[in-house]
């Protein structure tokens, strides 16, 4: 009777890159996945900015010092979004750049509201 020797091997996997999860990766996918609504989009910035956000942000700075400052900034967040529709960029560039342009103006009006506290 002849005797074998049972070996075992036990291997633990491994992998190659860290499983974490990348919200800004998957934003950009949806981003990108958000083409076939690109006019969509379009529309929903342009009408959002130009007709409610930013006359609402200048009416703040305008009725908390009127500062030279922030009514360039609110402006100047309004041409971003301008600019990048105009240009007629993908959804990965147009939806940031709108979500963007958004916390600048909410920037402007807490600076303001900061600004009218302290004065008063």
């Amino acid at each position: 009777m002849e005797m074998k020797t049972i070996t075992q091997t036990s291997y633990a996997p491994s992998y190659e890159g860290s499983i974490q999860f990348n919200v800004v990766r998957k934003f950009l996918a949806w981003c990108a996945a958000q083409e076939k609504n690109r006019l969509g989009w379009l529309a929903l910035s342009l009408a959002a900015h130009g007709c409610i956000i930013t006359p609402l942000v200048v009416a703040v700075v305008g009725f908390t010092g009127n500062n030279l400052v922030l009514w360039m900034a609110a402006m100047a967040a309004m041409g971003i979004t301008l600019i990048v529709n105009l240009a007629a960029m993908p959804t990965k560039i147009t939806i940031p750049t709108f979500i963007l342009s958004v916390l600048i103006d909410v920037a402007i009006v807490t600076t303001c509201i900061v600004q009218y506290i302290n004065i008063a």
